[in-house]
């Protein structure tokens, strides 16, 4: 019997992975805009760009990875959240290499939940992700440096601007970040309405950089 956390079809699907992403918002990109001599970026964050300064995705929200997860998420595999944040580790590393030491992640947080959806559910899926890749990574973790305040409405069932206004104003910041670089990990970004939210607060608070690092994203805005 195999003890790979994942089958070798996912996994091919996985490493066939070869798209250009947007630098900011890693929407996959087509045509590309060459903002300077290594970053690219799609047309939304040139002409109106979110408040975290950069994204990592490891692929496309799309079958047979999507089903990965639902199984993290719904079913409690939580093997698989290892499996992201070793893949997630591997790719950051590349982006936090470009950067100069000042630049580099102070702190790895999760996307937080609600108490009453961590109660129901039983654990953050983000923070499961979130956790190995910070020790993979060699930066501490810190699940509690924001805190949802608001327990909004579940984002799949909203359009883009609904989205927006459910995340608003849902987290504060529980702990200092001034003039830190965090990392905020979560398991699946769509539209992006969530880590905007996110970092515009921690902004607010004083973060120099926000980076978000999701397992997998939805190919469109």
């Amino acid at each position: 019997m195999s003890h790979r956390t994942l089958c070798s079809f996912c996994d091919e699907a996985w490493w066939n992975e070869a798209r250009l992403r947007c630098t900011v918002c890693a929407v996959p990109l087509s045509g590309f805009r060459r903002a300077s001599l290594m970053h690219y970026r799609c047309g939304d964050c040139l002409t109106a760009p979110p408040a975290f300064d950069a994204t990592v995705a490891l692929a496309d929200y799309r079958a047979p990875l999507d089903a990965l997860a639902v199984g993290l998420k719904f079913r409690a595999r939580l093997a698989l959240a290892h499996e992201f944040a070793r893949r997630l580790a591997r790719s950051a590393f590349d982006v936090f290499d470009t950067l100069d030491g000042r630049d580099r992640p102070d702190v790895v947080a999760p996307v937080p939940l609600s108490a009453r959806r961590l109660v129901e559910r039983g654990y953050n899926q983000a923070w499961e992700i979130a956790r190995p890749c910070a020790k993979a990574l060699g930066v501490r973790s810190d699940a509690t440096l924001v805190r949802r305040v608001i327990d909004t409405a579940p984002q799949s069932k909203l359009d883009l601007d609904a989205r927006r206004q459910n995340v608003g104003r849902a987290f504060v910041v529980a702990k200092t970040v001034q003039g830190l670089h965090v990392v905020i990990v979560d398991d699946v970004m769509t539209t992006g309405a969530t880590l905007d939210a996110l970092a515009r607060t921690l902004k607010a608070a004083g973060a120099r950089r926000v980076t978000n690092l999701v397992a997998l994203r939805t190919p469109k805005n």
